[in-house]
């Protein structure tokens, strides 16, 4: 299927993969980013620099090429700076987002396709979490993320839009061929600041909180393999391609129906690497639920989508492949200490 695809917020981990992927199948994409988080070396294709605060060079975009699809992948991510710079978030994720959705209409592009989270779920009290799940974020982050779904809903209804939500449970893993992969400055996820450990860039990880309900006393998470989110993006823009717009659309989750616990992840990480994790136990972080796991079964019957890469064992050995690889040749982080979020 050959269209045009606007990537906003493209250079970054999600962003890249999925261009790359877009591109292999034929999808004429434009990356448009800030480079706050994301990195030119890792986009393949028309790159435009620019921020979603930004709304005229944002326009200049849609202006100078026929945009068939937005994929919003902008919004800011991070728990703890959102709670630190509540504010911030507020401007540029719901502030971003309103901007993108003024300028699409404007320029009649009424399909959209958003980079949503598990965290619109909160601490939720079934497992494995559905759709139907109650949505109350626990922290600016998450609710950013909803009011983002929101505004999109409140669109569509009013203005005719097409539109997917999809909502990610904990990103991992990275291209097999080492060619790109996570890379956060600082980074924040569990899976990297494990190997940076492995590869000697950190003296240790900490465990923030051991005295769970679950059987080893750590956080179960659902984690879910990059490209098998790129599987469900590609998926869900031609649902949106083929279908007429018409105002509605749905939200749907990405993950693997698979809980896998802090430990046990450091344990895989070992066998993976061959190296010994040191681990620092420390305190619980306020909101972190116990267990978060998805239930994809909706995405399945709608997208035909399973996830196919999303064992634990394939997700390290990827992540480590970048890791120790193409990685080190963009960036080796400065040894430090860290908090990461997921």
């Amino acid at each position: 299927m050959s269209a045009n695809v606007l990537i906003i917020g493209g250079a970054g981990y999600i962003g890249s993969h999925l261009t790359y992927c877009l591109r292999q199948r034929g999808y004429r994409t434009f990356v448009y980013d800030n480079l706050s988080t994301g990195h030119r070396e890792l986009v393949t294709g028309p790159f435009i620099y620019g921020d979603v605060l930004e709304p005229e060079r944002l326009e200049d975009v849609f202006a100078s090429h026929r945009i068939d699809v937005v994929i919003h992948l902008a919004a800011k991510s991070l728990v703890s700076e959102s709670l630190a710079k509540p504010l911030f978030y507020y401007e540029n994720n719901i502030g971003g987002t309103l901007n993108i959705l003024k300028i699409m209409l404007q320029y009649g592009v009424d399909k959209i396709l958003f980079s949503s989270t598990a965290s619109v779920y909160g601490s939720p009290k079934q497992i494995p979490v559905t759709e139907d799940a109650p949505l109350k974020p626990d922290n600016v982050y998450g609710f950013t993320k909803l009011a983002i779904e929101r505004m999109i809903s409140d669109s569509s209804r009013i203005h005719g839009f097409s539109y997917f939500v999809l909502r990610y449970f904990n990103a991992a893993g990275a291209d097999p061929e080492g060619n790109f992969g996570e890379l956060h400055i600082p980074e924040t996820h569990i899976i990297p600041r494990i190997l940076d450990v492995a590869l000697g860039e950190e003296d240790h990880i900490v465990v923030y909180g051991t005295d769970y309900d679950t059987p080893d006393g750590t956080c179960i998470r659902d984690y879910i393999h990059i490209l098998d989110i790129v599987d469900a993006h590609i998926r869900a823009i031609e649902w949106l391609l083929e279908k007429k717009s018409d105002g509605t659309g749905l939200a749907l989750n990405v993950g693997s129906g698979k809980g896998y616990s802090v430990l046990e992840v450091i344990k895989t990480a070992e066998k993976v690497t061959g190296k010994k994790i040191p681990i620092v136990e420390g305190d619980r972080r306020p909101g972190d639920p116990p267990r978060l796991v998805a239930s994809y079964e909706k995405i399945k019957k709608i997208l035909g989508w399973e996830p196919k890469y999303s064992d634990l064992e394939t997700i390290i050995e990827t992540a480590w492949n970048w890791h120790k690889g193409r990685r080190l040749e963009i960036f080796r982080p400065k040894r430090g200490s860290f908090t990461y979020t997921k």
